[in-house]
């Protein structure tokens, strides 16, 4: 690549300037800073607001950066690619307001620095995963958020669960991996070119090897679903979850799923795309992604919710419930349409509130019993009734019941399903969603129609908590009843460059 072209490009990354420098400026901050740590809490704030004022500029942006003359680039900057940036932003704030209060965070205060830098480690790997479109960049970019979150999942140190969290995390991913770097040597011993505009320009020959093409198909979507928690490459998912801390849960949840989605868009509108008509995706003939996304989306919703129903654990039943929200997504991504894709981004936008909310009320009520079993939490929705009806909200968000945003979220996906014709997928995500009513309502059930055995316990929520509470609960209220702009901001975000 010549010089200019280099230079030429970094106007086109300046949210990951920003964050890379943040990342530069914590370390050398907690170096210096010996006593007051609490101010890398600031810090890292101001690095992912000076971040988001950057990606605001990439809605107007469509171009490739990194490229040579003649050749597309290895980063696209559309308004699909912002739109992501903008979730995993927005999940990265509401994960720093939650570490202010939260009680693992706080004692290990020393780990403070290493904590924000591995963070904004997984953040930058995220931002160049949602804008990669060369296959090299894709791997390092996964790599990067990967080694970031293996040791973030094992922070603390303060049971035995946080190492063991982090030593399956690191088996799964360093597996995963590999598979997926397979699948991409194939790829390119297929068509000489790690680039996903030019393998999509070398697919459409006929003299392709449809065999090869498909085994490094599966293969590269190995390392996506691990990514995206889809069935059967799930496994790391509720052991990670429930052994991490529940700041970096809550984060796994939102800003490394929607990262791999988007990578997942990518990959197959891009590479594997040969036109669009009247919105719906003509693929190539290589490989049948439509019945590969629908069988996957069904495992992945039906195994998500029915192993949700016997967990006692509360952050365990959520890494399940998670698993359900992905196998929802790959049912609109299933539809292989514009319509299944603008689904997915108001899904996102809603799933990102309510979730990391439901994590929010988990970390509050844990900091004051010490524990996130269902069976402790009896009673406590009389203890603290805003946490309790806040709670309550969030989990018939997720449920998907109106007049929350959870509904809206749903109710789209459903809408893509059948003017797709896919009314078999509709039916079973509205079974799969009856199922999840169960396990959702029994948390409800220990919240307010349970007794407490012994003394009642006091739950305060001081002012500062109360605040970001409302945040998250304000908008699943209010988008699920007035959700045209988030629907409209959708349908122009959509644009991939390129096609």
């Amino acid at each position: 690549m010549e010089l200019k072209y280099l230079f030429n490009s970094l106007p086109y990354i300046k949210p990951e300037l920003i964050l890379a420098a943040s990342l530069v400026i914590i370390v050398v901050a907690d170096l210096i800073i010996t006593k007051k740590k609490e101010l890398l809490h600031y810090i890292a704030l101001a690095g992912i607001i000076a971040a988001g004022y950057f990606v605001l500029e990439q809605f107007s942006m469509n171009a490739f950066a990194f490229s040579s003359s003649g050749n597309k680039g290895m980063l696209t900057v559309d308004s699909m690619g912002a739109f992501f940036k903008g979730l995993v932003l927005t999940a990265s704030f509401f994960v720093f307001l939650f570490s202010f209060s939260s009680n693992e965070i706080n004692e290990s205060r020393s780990k403070l620095g290493e904590y924000y830098a591995l963070l904004f480690g997984m953040i930058l790997g995220m931002f160049f995963m949602i804008s990669a479109s060369d296959l090299i960049l894709v791997y390092v970019s996964m790599e990067l958020v990967s080694l970031s979150s293996y040791v973030l999942a094992g922070i603390t140190k303060q049971s035995l669960r946080n190492s063991e969290a982090s030593l399956k995390y690191l088996i799964y991913g360093a597996v995963s991996s590999g598979i997926m770097l397979f699948g991409i040597s194939l790829i390119f011993g297929i068509t000489g070119s790690t680039n996903l505009y030019e393998i999509n320009y070398i697919l459409r020959s006929p003299e392709t090897n449809r065999v090869i093409l498909l085994l490094a198909g599966l293969l590269v979507f190995t390392g996506i679903g691990y990514k995206i928690s889809a069935a059967p490459f799930h496994f790391w998912t509720p052991d990670v979850y429930e052994g991490a801390p529940i700041t970096i849960t809550a984060f796994l949840s939102v800003a490394s799923k929607s990262a791999g989605f988007v990578l997942l868009i990518r990959f197959i509108k891009v590479a594997f795309i040969q036109n669009s008509l009247n919105g719906y995706w003509q693929l190539l003939p290589a490989v049948d992604w439509k019945t590969i996304l629908l069988v996957l989306s069904i495992l992945t919703m039906t195994l998500g919710n029915f192993a949700a129903l016997w967990q006692d654990n509360l952050k365990r039943m959520l890494a399940y419930s998670s698993i359900a929200h992905a196998g929802y997504m790959l049912a609109a991504m299933a539809v292989l349409s514009n319509q299944g894709l603008i689904a997915i981004l108001i899904y996102f936008a809603i799933y990102l509130f309510m979730n990391l909310g439901a994590f929010f009320v988990v970390m509050l009520i844990s900091n004051k019993i010490g524990s996130e079993e269902i069976d402790n939490f009896d009673g406590l929705g009389y203890a603290s009734p805003f946490l309790g009806v806040s709670f309550a909200i969030f989990l018939v968000s997720l449920t998907g019941l109106p007049p929350t945003a959870g509904f809206i979220g749903k109710l789209y996906i459903f809408i893509a399903l059948v003017d797709a014709k896919m009314f078999l997928l509709s039916v079973i995500m509205v079974l799969n969603s009856v199922v999840s009513l169960y396990y959702y309502m029994r948390v409800l059930k220990h919240l307010f129609l349970r007794k407490a055995e012994g003394a009642p316990i006091e739950l305060k929520v001081s002012f500062p908590n109360a605040v970001v509470l409302l945040m998250l609960v304000i908008p699943v209220l209010v988008l699920g009843l007035y959700f045209t702009p988030l629907v409209e901001f959708a349908k122009n975000s959509i644009s991939v460059l390129g096609f």
